[in-house]
């Protein structure tokens, strides 16, 4: 065989590697959101209680969401943009959708609150967002209305969006330039604050 057919061959399957695993992504990533969904639905949908359990009757305990488990609905309103967020930033997580890091600040607490998530799939709406964006989390707790005080670009080794805070805060972050092959040499940060509690 000639060197130039292997290398043919060789480009031929690397191509259909890369498609493959594109398509993968790009299923997966729309399949968990699905899931997620359904999850969300399901989670905060009203039920009817019975009767108030008598005052001797232990409170119900509140485990924390196990990873993977879709915990908000992320809406930024003048993008027409929504999804849903689960539990965890591991490549399992983050793969269904934006992944909350569990050691932050939940959804419309005090503190940092941190969601991560693929620039090529789920957060790839991020490349048009502006300051003074609203975007509302939805949660079993409620609405909460965040307004984008900024963005910025960062390296991977600036932790500052990862930093504990006192105000209620929100960062979104992703992989920057949003259009790129390969691993990304950057990240794209969007901060904002807590600007109404909105209620169930």
């Amino acid at each position: 065989m000639s060197t130039r057919r292997f290398t043919s061959y060789l480009l031929i399957a690397g191509s259909a590697v890369l498609l493959f695993l594109g398509a993968r992504d790009f299923l997966g990533s729309h399949l968990g959101q699905i899931k997620a969904e359904r999850d969300f639905d399901a989670e905060v949908a009203p039920i009817t209680q019975p009767e108030a359990p008598p005052p001797t009757a232990p409170a119900p305990e509140v485990l924390p969401p196990q990873p993977g488990e879709t915990i908000a609905k992320l809406t930024i309103p003048r993008l027409a943009a929504e999804v849903y967020v689960v539990e965890g930033d591991g490549e399992d997580e983050l793969r269904r959708g934006p992944g909350h890091l569990a050691r932050s600040a939940r959804p419309g607490a005090a503190g940092n609150c941190i969601i991560a998530g693929h620039r090529d799939t789920h957060f790839r709406v991020l490349k048009d967002i502006r300051k003074g964006d609203d975007i509302v989390i939805e949660t079993r707790n409620g609405q909460f209305l965040y307004r984008v005080k900024t963005t910025r670009i960062v390296s991977p080794d600036n932790t500052s969006a990862l930093q504990p805070t006192r105000n209620p805060r929100l960062n979104l972050i992703t992989c920057f330039p949003f259009y790129y092959v390969g691993s990304a040499p950057k990240r794209f940060v969007v901060e904002a604050q807590l600007a109404a509690a909105l209620g169930t």
